[in-house]
């Protein structure tokens, strides 16, 4: 469920790097799609060597961690995808931390519950790399204000 996860937080990237109207917010886009990209080729690499099926997009809607801000992943992308100016960073860093909160929650299930040392060990860097983006997207919040 990561790589369907992977794929929502590489579309809000993709538009935060055309559409954010500060260096700052467009230099994260990119990172999250560069960061982002690789590991979904690792996590379906794993899938077709254990004869996994891919996830499909309709099956993350009941599993935690996979809401934004309280609306599907879908529904926060249009919703952005509709925004532009100081509006849309501000929008894309709170949705962005909502969807990496969601990523943490996944990552603790797999790190207590996973049965392959390989998918813990991603998991372990996923919770360290987006612990770390979700306060640089706070900070991000705070130096634009309120609206």
């Amino acid at each position: 469920m990561m790589i369907v996860h992977h794929q929502g937080a590489i579309e809000m990237g993709k538009l935060a790097t055309s559409k954010g109207s500060t260096p700052d917010v467009r230099a994260l886009g990119q990172r999250i799609v560069a960061a982002q990209g690789p590991e979904i080729e690792l996590m379906s690499g794993w899938l077709a060597q254990w004869g996994a099926p891919m996830p499909a997009v309709s099956d993350h809607s009941a599993m935690p961690g996979m809401e934004v801000g309280g609306m599907s992943q879908s529904s926060a992308t249009d919703q952005l995808a509709g925004s532009s100016g100081t509006a849309f960073d501000r929008q894309f860093l709170t949705l962005m931390i909502s969807h990496h909160e969601g990523a943490l929650q996944m990552a603790a299930s797999e790190q207590a519950q996973g049965q392959n040392a390989d998918a813990r060990k991603l998991a372990a860097v996923i919770t360290t790399s987006q612990t770390a983006e979700i306060e640089q997207m706070r900070a991000m919040l705070a130096t634009l204000g309120t609206a």
